[in-house]
């Protein structure tokens, strides 16, 4: 490449930094053509809900002969697999362009695309992390009985390469889900009810998703402040979700009436508070905070006594952070925690725990206590 070429790739790349993002905004458009216009490396999350190409053999109907309102619509219509692996692959490219070096990509679909969808992920060079199953509570039945009721999709996480340092909010995920680490499988009921969208009595739209699978998949890699991209909007179950959790959103979308109902639902979210958003955090992912900083703003006072969860061990708290045992041995809550047990090392803010309305509470509630009340 000459120095004239480099030079202008240059220039060509400072000014799709310097363009700025349609931040909170759904793009009526193609969604490759949207993409196209956006700067690269812009994005830290995307969300995709493509086309499922159902190839559906005329109407639908349920036993007594009611219509079954399944997906008929033109924009889930290809000619061929040739064709519907083309768009996939040009989406996902330019999707992997826009994508941040650390950010993550979800892909949901049925049997019907995903397996095509995951071969050309992996061919553009994403980094396949999870598949997660969504297991419908509430399934629309088999009603032919010709074959096995179909009863969940599929979601594909990946990371745009290898090595890439995503974010994964491990601790917020394991707390969710009742101190026990978060699965592959997932449950929700299908949308329905007060949240599906409906227009004279219709669905607004065929494959609307419950608000509850994005909240997960947004709590679970992203942080408060990141843009997330919906190239498939739809009404807008992405912007939703992002406006209640306090991030960014742009979503793209092409029909009219999809972007009406995803405009009006959009601005009626509420966003939570502030403090609500504050979620759990990996040990490695906290601020520091030292003992002694509870210690100064009261949240023990020197001369309250710690016990271990089983009350073998007790000391007491002294003005400068540290620990007093009865029998003289002094240090830090890990250090002396780990003096007293004979071990090599020791996690004083679990190991030591402290007397509330008749309870023993580890100091670490104190710390998260602490932490949510100085939250920026």
């Amino acid at each position: 490449m000459g120095v004239m070429e480099k030079v202008a790739r240059r220039t060509r790349d400072a000014a799709a930094q310097a363009t700025p993002l349609p931040l909170d905004q759904i793009v009526m458009a193609d969604c490759i053509a949207a993409m196209r216009a956006l700067p690269a490396k812009s994005v830290d999350m995307i969300f995709a809900d493509p086309p499922y190409n159902l190839q559906l053999g005329g109407d639908l109907n349920r036993p007594d002969g009611s219509h079954v309102d399944a997906v008929t619509d033109a924009w889930d219509k290809f000619d061929s697999f040739a064709h519907y692996d083309a768009f996939t692959r040009a989406w996902l490219a330019e999707a992997h362009r826009v994508l941040k070096d650390d950010g993550t990509i979800w892909v949901i679909g049925s049997y019907h695309n995903i397996f095509r969808v995951g071969a050309a992920v992996q061919d553009l060079g994403y980094w396949i992390l999870n598949d997660i199953v969504w297991r419908k509570a509430n399934p629309m039945p088999n009603f032919k009985g010709t074959r096995f009721t179909n009863a969940h999709e599929t979601l594909i996480w990946a990371s745009k390469g290898e090595k890439a340092r995503y974010t994964f909010n491990y601790r917020s995920m394991k707390t969710l889900n009742d101190e026990l680490q978060m699965r592959s499988d997932w449950e929700f009921p299908i949308c329905g009810g007060g949240e599906r969208l409906k227009r004279d009595g219709v669905k607004v739209h065929p494959t609307q998703k419950p608000e509850a699978l994005l909240y997960r998949v947004l709590l679970a890699c992203t942080k408060p402040g990141d843009v997330v991209l919906d190239p498939f909007f739809g009404t807008g179950t992405t912007g939703a979700v992002a406006k209640r959790l306090g991030r960014h959103w742009i979503g793209i979308e092409r029909e009219a009436d999809y972007c009406a109902a995803a405009c009006q639902r959009i601005e009626a979210a509420l966003p939570l508070d502030e403090r609500a958003l504050a979620t759990m955090q990996s040990p490695k992912a906290q601020p520091k905070v030292a003992f002694g900083v509870l210690v100064e703003n009261a949240y023990l006072t020197p001369g309250a006594m710690l016990t271990d969860a089983k009350r073998r061990h007790r000391a007491m708290v002294r003005a400068d952070g540290s620990l007093a045992s009865p029998c003289g041995a002094t240090g830090s809550i890990h250090k002396l925690g780990a003096t007293l047990q004979g071990a090599p090392a020791c996690n004083g803010w679990t190991f030591w725990h402290y007397e509330a309305d008749g309870a023993l509470r580890p100091i670490d509630a104190l710390r998260q206590t602490y932490l949510l009340a100085t939250q920026p």
